[in-house]
Formats: C-alpha cells, sequence, structure tokens
C-alpha cells in the first residue's frame, strides 16, 4: 500500500497561520494525502504557543515538528511535555522539555516521524544528529520513517540525506525558509530536499517584514520581528512511499499563492 506523506514547510506569523488553517485541509484532499507533517516554530514568528500549537493540528496536521526556536514560548513548555504530536529536536537536551521522535497511526500502519536539528551555524549546541540518528534507528520499529532535519546548511542536511539514505522513507530540511530544487529519490530510495520553504507572507524576508530585516543587515537598531503583510503562500513536498519496504517512490513539489491557487 502507498502513503501519501505530505511535508509543509515552516509557518511563519499569523498570517501562515491562517492560510494554513483555510487552505490544508482542501489540500490534503486535493492530493490524497495520508499523513501530514508541519513544522510549526515559527507560528508566532519566533517561537510557538500551546494555542497555535493546536490550530495547526486542528487545521489538518498529523504531527508538529520544531527547530532552534522551539522554547522561545515559555507557556509551551508543559504542552510539549503533554501532547506527543509536537516534536522538539532530539538532538537538543535532554533535559529540555518534550520528545523528539513518535510514532504514529496510518491507513497502512504505524511511521515513524524524527526530528533533528543541524549544527552549522546554529546558535545552539545540540548534540552531534548523525551520531544520535545513528542510534535511535536502532530503536524504531517501523517500515516508514520520516525526518525532519532543521539545519542552516545545506551542505549539512545533504550529508544527512546521504547519510541515511535506505534508512529512512524521506529527510526534508526545514529553516532557511526558502525552497530548494533539489527534490528527488536518493540512489537507496529514500526522499530527499534540502528546504521545503516555508508558509507565510510571500513579500517579506523569510516571512518577517522586509523593512525590518533590512534595518537589521544595515547595522540599525530593530524591534521584535513582525509578520510581513500582505498574501501568503504554502509551500512543501509530498512524498509517496511503499508502506511494505519502507522506501519513496515519487516526489511532488507543492507551491500554493492565495492569491490565485497557483501550485506547481
Amino acid at each position: 500500500m502507498e502513503l501519501r506523506i505530505f511535508a509543509v514547510g515552516d509557518v511563519c506569523g499569523s498570517a501562515g497561520l491562517q492560510l494554513l488553517q483555510r487552505e490544508l485541509k482542501r489540500l490534503r484532499r486535493a492530493h490524497r494525502v495520508d499523513f501530514c507533517v508541519v513544522n510549526g516554530e515559527n507560528a508566532s514568528v519566533v517561537g510557538i504557543t500551546p494555542h497555535q500549537a493546536e490550530s495547526i493540528l486542528d487545521a489538518g496536521a498529523d504531527v508538529i515538528t520544531l527547530g532552534n526556536h522551539s522554547y522561545n514560548r515559555r507557556e509551551i513548555a508543559a504542552y510539549l511535555d503533554s501532547s506527543r504530536f509536537i516534536l522538539r529536536p532530539a538532538n537538543d537536551s535532554p533535559l529540555y522539555p518534550g520528545r523528539g521522535m513518535g510514532e504514529f497511526e496510518t491507513k497502512a500502519g504505524p511511521v515513524t516521524v524524527l526530528s533533528l536539528i543541524g549544527r552549522c551555524g546554529m546558535a545552539f549546541g545540540p548534540d552531534n544528529p548523525f551520531l544520535l540518528a545513528e542510534k535511535l534507528l536502532k530503536q524504531i520499529r517501523t517500515r516508514v520513517v520520516l525526518v525532519d532535519f532543521h539545519a542552516e546548511a545545506s551542505s549539512e542536511k545533504l550529508a544527512m540525506g546521504y547519510h541515511l539514505d535506505g534508512q529512512v522513507s524521506a529527510l526534508w530540511g526545514t529553516h532557511t525558509h526558502v525552497p530548494t530544487a533539489d527534490l528527488q529519490i536518493l540512489p537507496k530510495g529514500s526522499g530527499y530536499v534540502s528546504d521545503l520553504g516555508m508558509t507565510g507572507p510571500i513579500h517579506s524576508v523569510l516571512g518577517v517584514r522586509i523593512e525590518q530585516s533590512i534595518a537589521s543587515f544595515r547595522g540599525g537598531i530593530n524591534g521584535r520581528y513582525e509578520t510581513a503583510p500582505g498574501p501568503c503562500k504554502l509551500e512543501g513536498a509530498i512524498f509517496t512511499v511503499d508502506s511494505e519496504t519502507g522506501r519513496c517512490t515519487h516526489t511532488e513539489r507543492i507551491f500554493y499563492h492565495d492569491t490565485d491557487s497557483a501550485r506547481c
């Protein structure tokens, strides 16, 4: 039996969340999606609240993954411990709240979702994701394994893709908010893309007001980041997986504009 897995790029601010709430269930139906993973760590621009997490799940996500802003909103800590449908990076400190891996039911049986964070260019000092992935894969019982690798460097993401090729069904990158053109099936059968893109304002700098980002790069004093105004987009990818072998058989880029319903 085939499983169609929809991975949705980082949800940015209230505008991105509203678009997700409006369109995700329709997109799931249109593309016959069986399971959906949404990166939600930027739902508050920087961080996510329990209410926003519930909104993402209500919108049609089966599980939420996070990243380097997992803990920016203090109120999320207890929620990370209580809800099994939200995953922070597994290679963060074991003292942090929450979990980094989960098993979830689908029409074709259970699947495992693993959240990892890279180390290149990140402000924090997480454990080595390559070594932890090797350890965790030995514990996984499901044939279908999905990985969200939240990382800055394309080289680190691609290296992880090849490192886990044939051991996971699909691995996608998040964090940089710009979709990459390398959607593919790796030689041993794992679906891969370096970055999904984002769900948020089209005319922005990674979801943030343009003038704020320019001011920051010019060296000026910048206030708290705000979501840019205007029309939004939803970016991601669908990975079709053979549930018997766990191998990816097809990949498809999803790119939705709320201005004209364009997809490519």
